[in-house]
């Protein structure tokens, strides 16, 4: 386990791209925190530093998944924030993600029988002084 305390969303956004730099096809990130957290901030930073001509990375909050070329592979991110019961993810391509590209999900609690034991969990923490604290489960490189 490992944590991290960002003092900005610069500081998130860096360290969006540290991770971003080291994920392979198959990779599982699953965000928890609460709204405001700097969750999508961080997919943000993730996706637009693999991906740096992408202009807008707005929260999939509404469609419930984004799609995003790479140079390497496709990143699925996910906000699973309206679903129902975890099934519906099945109808979004939750499995194709898993298998095809790298995923990003937000509010993963709404889909946690489906995830995969192999997954990295990051939790953002709002702390006292606005910084976040970042806590990363299950990374092994």
């Amino acid at each position: 386990m490992h944590t991290i305390i960002t003092h900005s969303e610069a500081e998130t956004v860096s360290l969006a791209a540290q991770i971003a730099a080291r994920v392979q096809v198959g990779d599982i990130l699953a965000l928890e925190g609460t709204l405001g957290a700097g969750k999508t901030a961080f997919c943000r930073g993730f996706i637009q530093s693999l991906s740096p001509k992408t202009p807008e990375v707005p929260s999939p909050t509404f469609t419930l998944l984004q799609i995003y070329e790479t140079p390497h592979f496709e990143v699925y991110h996910f906000d699973m924030y309206r679903l129902k019961c975890p099934e519906e993810a099945y109808e979004i391509g939750i499995e194709e993600a898993f298998s095809e590209g790298v995923s990003l999900i937000e509010w993963p609690e709404k889909i946690r029988p489906l995830l995969p034991k192999k997954h990295i969990t990051l939790r953002f923490d709002i702390l006292p002084g606005g910084e976040r604290r970042i806590t990363i489960e299950g990374i092994d490189r």
